[in-house]
């Protein structure tokens, strides 16, 4: 429990810190526009008050995430991560839209720039402590399963890539003196921030509607079909969903139905104990145990099976459409 409250108390340490830098690099960036008149350069402006609000944002709902569970909330208050987090994405997208209307504004009025070779300077310097922030932050996300974490990271990251670009943008306006190009510049940046702003909502609502998420349930699944006991006759009508970095899975295991309780709890107990050891998350479970029909002795790998009707046939390999089919595994004799 300590090392959990540890790890929820650096995340939000490291939050704040996105959060200040945030802050810091939003002045840096009005400070450049002010001197440049550059649309380019607004652009990136305009991602940054993106930045510093996601950052509080992220900073609110991991100090909630982190919130035990109560009776209002039994599964705990980890799914926040994704409604911030999709709020964050709906903020990028609207910045996108802003940066468009300036574009398209400066191309039909026309705009000189002035003082591009210091504005060169201060944005080249932003990129790179975005960058920099960016990277830690999603490795520390991907450490931690930390959602709110990954998207700041891969936030910063993006708004890093449209940096360099509006300083490539203001390199090539100083030496050709062409000032449209600033205003071009701008709106395709504008519609890259909305793509990104869209991917990060369409993930975020994923998560809210408990859209299984393959690659975990591919992990799960590795690990019992590496590991599986000839007991566990199968594993089906399996449920994983996120809250935060926490997991929830539902499954139902079929087991010799001539086991006493005792027996069948210590079978599901092996996988519980196996799949916690082998993930590193924290992991509630819900398994529901099944007693063996008939259509099971075909796929049964227990040898000495005293009640056995009906010879084995052959080992069945768990995959992601067995394991999570509402059916007991079967196969039909003669496959």
């Amino acid at each position: 429990m300590n090392t959990q409250k540890n790890a929820h108390k650096e995340k939000i340490g490291f939050q704040k810190l996105i959060a200040t830098f945030g802050i810091i690099l939003f002045v840096g960036k009005i400070i450049a526009w002010k001197l440049t008149n550059s649309d380019a350069v607004f652009s990136d402006a305009m991602e940054s008050i993106v930045n510093v609000i996601s950052a509080f944002m992220g900073l609110y709902s991991l100090h909630l995430a982190a919130k035990p569970k109560d009776e209002d909330h039994p599964y705990g208050h980890g799914k926040v991560e994704f409604v911030t987090s999709g709020i964050e994405g709906a903020l990028i997208a609207i910045a996108g839209v802003m940066i468009i209307y300036e574009g398209v504004h400066s191309l039909i009025v026309g705009k000189t720039l002035s003082k591009i070779d210091l504005g060169i300077w201060i944005i080249a310097a932003t990129a790179v402590i975005n960058y920099l922030l960016g990277y830690i932050s999603i490795k520390k996300g991907e450490r931690e399963n930390s959602l709110v974490l990954i998207s700041s990271g891969k936030h910063l990251q993006s708004d890093t890539i449209t940096t360099l670009g509006v300083v490539a943008s203001l390199v090539i306006v100083y030496f050709t003196k062409i000032y449209w190009l600033d205003s071009v510049v701008a709106l395709s940046f504008g519609l890259y921030i909305i793509f990104v702003g869209y991917k990060i909502v369409r993930k975020s609502l994923s998560g809210i509607m408990d859209e299984q998420d393959p690659e975990i349930l591919n992990q799960v699944i590795k690990i019992l079909e590496e590991n599986r006991h000839a007991e566990w006759i199968d594993v089906h009508n399996m449920k994983i969903q996120q809250f935060g970095s926490s997991l929830h899975i539902d499954a139902h295991i079929t087991l010799p139905w001539y086991y006493d309780l005792r027996d069948a709890h210590g079978e599901m107990e092996k996988v519980i104990i196996l799949l916690a050891r082998n993930i590193k998350r924290s992991i509630e479970f819900n398994f529901h145990m099944d007693d063996c029909k008939p259509i099971s002795c075909p796929v049964c790998q227990i040898k000495d099976c005293p009640v056995r009707e009906k010879d084995f046939i052959k080992r069945v390999e768990w995959t992601p459409e067995n394991v999570t089919s509402v059916d007991k595994h079967t196969i039909i004799e003669g496959e």
